[in-house]
C-alpha cells in the first residue's frame, strides 16, 4: 500500500515537471492591449506592465516574447527581469505567470499635435501565437527646466509647455499667456511669480488656458497635490488671469503681501480652481479681485487671512467629500490675523462678497462660513450681499443682506463616485433671480447674465 502511493506520488511529480508541448497548451495574458496616455516627447513615460499566463498542469515553454518594432521602436521590453526586443525560451511552471514591463519614449518631431505611436509584442508558444498591442500618445512640447523668465515673453497654444524643477517670473517681467495653452507641470515644478502674469483665455473649452500635473496616465492624473501651485510674491503686481483652470495642484493660488500700487494684486476672471490638496485660493494681507469664479473641492477651497482688500462676485465655492479628498475645512475662512512662530500679527481687512454661493456636503463641517478677528486695532470691514451659504452658526462681525442659510443650491449634478461635478443650477435652485445687479455681463460658460435679476454663483442658468 505504501509502495502504491509512493508510485503514484512520483508520477504526479514527474507529470508536473514535463513540458506540455501541443498546440491545445492554454496561454493568456493579463491584457490585449497596453494604452500610454499623452507623452511628452524627450520625457519618457511610466511603466506599465501585463502577465502572461500558463493556465496548463505542465510546464510551458515560450519560444520568444518579441517586441515587433525591434530596436528602432519607441517603446521598450522588460521580461521577467530581462530587457531587449526579444527573449527567448522562457519557462514557466504549471499554474504560473511572468510580467512583462514596457516604457515608451518618443524623439522629438515637427509634429505639433498629438499623434499615436503603436507597436505590437507577439508571444510564440508550441506552433501558436499571441498578440498584445500597444500604443501611446505622444506630443511634442516646449520643455522648461529650472527656468528664470529674466524678459518679457509670450506663450501660444502651438504646444504646450511642460515645466520640470519649476519657473521663476522676475520683479518688472511680464509673461503673457495666450488662449488655448496648456501648461503641465511636474511634482517639483512651483511656478513662482515675483513680475507678472497676464493670461489671455476665452470661454470655450479648447481656448481656456490649462495649469496641472504632467501626470497624464491613470490614476494619477486625478490626484490632487500633482504639482506645488502658483504663487504671487511681495514684489508681483497686476497679475491677471481670464478663463484659466488651475487643477490638482498642492495650492492652486496663493497670493502674498499688499499690492503695491492701487490695482489688485491678482485679478481672476471666470476661472476654475479645482481639486487642490490643500487650499485653492490662499490670500495671506494681500489684494485679491474675483468674479465668475468656481472654487470646487480642495482641501480648504479659499482661505483670506492676516487682512487684505478682497472683492468676490458672482463665485460658487463649494466641496464635496470624494475618493481623494475629506471635506472636513469650511469652504471659506477669512481672518485678520495670522500667528507666526506664537506671535499674532493683525492688519486691516476689507471684504465684499456679492451673488456668492457657499456650499459643503458629505463631510463633517456645520460651518461652511468662519470669520475670525483678534484685536480691536485693525478694522474688520466683511461684507455679505446676496448670499447662499451652509452654517450652523452665522458668521462672527460681519454686515450681511439678502442671505439664504441652509438651502440646498440645487447643482446640476453631482456624483462622487464617478467624479462628476457639474455645479450649474437646476431649475428649482433657490439660487436662480436671487442676486444683485453689480454690472457682470457674462458667466464663467461666457453665456450673458440676466437683464434683471442675475442667478447666485458663477453659472447663469440659460
Amino acid at each position: 500500500m505504501i509502495a502504491t502511493s509512493l508510485l503514484i506520488l512520483v508520477t504526479a511529480s514527474c507529470k508536473k515537471e514535463t513540458f506540455i508541448t501541443g498546440a491545445e497548451a492554454r496561454l493568456n495574458t493579463s491584457v490585449d492591449s497596453l494604452h500610454f496616455d499623452t507623452v511628452f516627447t524627450t520625457t519618457g513615460s511610466v511603466t506599465h506592465s501585463f502577465r502572461i499566463f500558463n493556465d496548463n498542469d505542465q510546464k510551458l515553454r515560450l519560444s520568444s516574447v518579441k517586441l515587433n518594432g525591434g530596436s528602432a521602436s519607441s517603446f521598450k521590453m522588460n521580461v521577467d527581469g530581462i530587457a531587449g526586443t526579444e527573449v527567448n525560451n522562457i519557462e514557466l511552471d504549471a499554474n504560473d505567470s511572468v510580467h512583462v514591463f514596457v516604457t515608451v519614449k518618443i524623439d522629438p518631431n515637427t509634429a505639433n499635435l498629438p499623434f499615436v505611436i503603436q507597436d505590437s509584442i507577439t508571444i510564440q508558444y508550441n506552433g501558436n501565437t499571441k498578440q498584445v498591442q500597444l500604443e501611446a500618445w505622444g506630443q511634442n512640447a516646449n520643455f522648461l527646466r529650472s527656468r528664470i523668465i529674466t524678459a518679457n515673453e509670450t506663450w501660444n497654444s502651438t504646444k504646450p509647455y511642460v515645466i520640470l524643477g519649476g519657473l521663476l517670473i522676475d520683479t518688472n517681467i511680464v509673461l503673457t499667456i495666450e488662449k488655448g495653452t496648456r501648461v503641465y507641470l511636474h511634482a517639483d515644478a512651483p511656478f513662482v511669480v515675483d513680475g507678472t502674469l497676464a493670461i489671455n483665455g476665452e470661454k470655450y473649452d479648447s481656448t481656456r488656458v490649462v495649469f496641472r500635473g504632467d501626470r497624464l496616465d491613470e490614476p494619477y492624473r486625478d490626484y490632487p497635490a500633482g504639482w506645488p501651485g502658483i504663487f504671487f510674491r511681495g514684489s508681483s503686481k497686476d497679475n491677471v488671469l481670464n478663463y484659466t483652470i488651475i487643477k490638482n495642484a498642492y495650492q492652486g493660488l496663493v497670493a502674498d503681501k499688499p499690492s503695491v500700487n492701487a490695482n489688485p494684486k491678482l485679478t481672476l476672471n471666470e476661472c476654475i480652481i479645482d481639486n487642490c490638496y490643500d487650499a485653492g485660493i490662499l490670500g495671506l494681507h494681500t489684494y485679491i479681485k474675483a468674479q465668475n469664479c468656481l472654487i470646487s473641492n480642495c482641501g480648504k477651497n479659499v482661505i483670506l487671512a492676516q487682512g487684505g482688500q478682497y472683492d468676490f462676485n458672482h463665485c460658487t465655492i463649494a466641496a464635496y467629500s470624494n475618493a481623494f479628498l475629506l471635506h472636513k475645512e469650511p469652504v471659506l475662512l477669512v481672518t485678520n490675523f495670522i500667528k507666526q512662530n506664537n506671535v499674532l500679527l493683525t492688519a486691516d481687512i476689507v471684504a465684499l462678497f456679492r451673488n456668492c454661493i457657499f456650499w459643503g456636503d458629505n463631510g463633517t463641517v456645520d460651518d461652511e462660513v468662519i470669520t475670525s478677528k483678534q484685536g480691536t486695532s485693525t478694522l474688520f470691514n466683511v461684507n455679505f450681499q446676496n448670499c447662499l451659504w451652509k452654517v450652523k452658526n452665522n458668521p462672527a462681525d460681519i454686515a450681511s443682506s439678502n442671505i439664504i442659510a441652509n438651502e440646498n443650491p440645487q447643482f446640476d449634478s453631482v456624483n462622487n463616485q464617478l467624479r462628476i461635478y457639474n455645479f450649474r443650477l437646476r431649475d428649482e435652485s433657490p439660487a436662480k433671480n436671487k442676486g444683485v445687479t453689480t454690472g457682470v455681463a457674462v458667466d464663467l460658460d461666457g453665456n450673458p447674465r440676466a437683464i434683471g435679476i442675475p442667478d447666485l454663483g458663477c453659472y447663469e442658468k440659460q
